[in-house]
């Protein structure tokens, strides 16, 4: 079997730094859109609840709202722009906007590479921060709240150690999945 193509390790690294920045901006959103919102209440003293029924002070505003006031929240949308980035590069990692930008603009300017690495426990890593955001994407339209900020905090947290340490948590996941003969290729069987 043919060794697969390797790529300039800093590529990823740029594009996890991109991917960061959306991700934080994408969480402080969330943060403050109907994600986290409370009901208006107007307190304790104001609500006379009758006999038998439970007081329950101010609750959740997601779950009241419409799916397309969740869908309008611009934490969404900006996450919804991430994970629709990832799945680009899951497709089409050779096209994949900052990839190509990398290509194209930053990687001229710098000296040639001298660390190179298997594509694959990148692509997968992009396929773990589509999974991690999606799953805060549907939660969120389901109406669960603080799904969506959780989500886009732990793909922030992963693309920061990414861009910052080189630390790849979903290359990790890929190198560990693929000694368990989960992923990639697997090696001669031993007699």
């Amino acid at each position: 079997m043919a060794e697969p193509a390797r790529i300039d390790a800093r590529g990823p690294r740029f594009a996890a730094s991109i991917t960061a920045v959306l991700l934080l901006v994408g969480t402080l959103l969330s943060l403050l859109g109907v994600s986290t919102s409370r009901e208006a209440s107007f307190g304790w003293f104001a609500y006379q609840p009758l006999a038998g029924e439970t007081f329950t002070p101010g609750g959740w505003a997601l779950p009241q709202v419409s799916p397309v006031i969740r869908a309008t929240d611009p934490g969404f949308l900006l996450i919804l722009v991430v994970a629709l980035l990832f799945v680009w590069g899951v497709a089409s990692p050779r096209t994949a906007p900052w990839g190509v930008l990398y290509r194209k603009v930053v990687q001229p300017r710098l000296a040639p590479p001298t660390e190179f690495e298997d594509p694959r426990p990148p692509r997968f890593a992009q396929g773990v921060g589509l999974f991690v955001t999606a799953v805060g994407l549907i939660l969120h339209l389901a109406g669960v709240p603080w799904a969506l900020p959780i989500a886009a905090a732990m793909a922030f947290v992963a693309a920061f150690l990414n861009a910052v340490f080189g630390l790849c948590l979903g290359c990790q996941l890929y190198l560990v999945l693929q000694r368990a003969g989960l992923v990639g290729r697997r090696g001669p069987a031993s007699a």
